[in-house]
């Protein structure tokens, strides 16, 4: 029985499974502890906490958000168990055509979520990897400051609350993260190679 549970947790779920679950996380916090799902402010109370200054965003008792903190040491606990401890070291399954759009691109390390052609410390010594890894970093933390939270807490929290703004950003998210992908991203992967 207990082999078969690890077996379990070493494939990859659907959508079906995985989707109910993430789902149902947003009524049990509320019902719980009457907390709202999302992860992007994590940063704001850990500044609040490292950084107790004359900084006005950053001057508020953060330690009444103590458990968001605790909720990203999760996040992050259970990504390295998952990632790391359950790693099946199976190749992730993409399409033909993914496959060879990458090696089109120069990624040659398709084995993992993040190939380790792009993600990688040495990456960071060429315009490139300065461009994906620092740049990308800083507009995903602008941007969710900016539109008041990240995907998590405007796609699950936002939508399942009927929340207008939580609507006009998600699709402004999936909208932009799409022409990315295709007019941008292969411009940025092109440099350096």
């Amino acid at each position: 029985m207990l082999d078969f549970f690890f077996l379990m947790l070493k494939q990859p779920w659907p959508w079906y499974v995985s989707g109910p679950i993430i789902g149902l996380c947003v009524p049990l916090l509320l019902i719980v502890g009457n907390k709202s799902l999302g992860i992007s402010s994590t940063l704001r109370e850990i500044c609040a906490a490292i950084l107790p200054g004359k900084i006005n965003f950053l001057n508020y008792d953060w330690q009444q958000q103590r458990w968001n903190l605790v909720f990203a040491l999760g996040l992050i606990t259970s990504g390295f168990v998952g990632g790391i401890l359950l790693n099946s070291n199976e190749p992730i399954h993409l399409s033909v055509e993914t496959r060879e759009l990458l090696v089109g691109y120069g990624i040659a390390n398709q084995s993992g979520v993040m190939p380790s052609s792009i993600f990688n410390f040495n990456e960071l010594l060429n315009l490139r990897g300065l461009i994906m890894i620092v740049g990308g970093g800083f507009l995903v933390g602008f941007g969710t400051r900016w539109a008041g939270g990240c995907t998590s807490g405007h796609g699950i929290l936002g939508l399942s609350t009927f929340q207008w703004p939580s609507l006009v950003a998600t699709i402004t998210f999936f909208a932009f993260g799409i022409l990315t992908s295709i007019f941008l991203l292969p411009v940025i992967l092109k440099i350096g190679n």
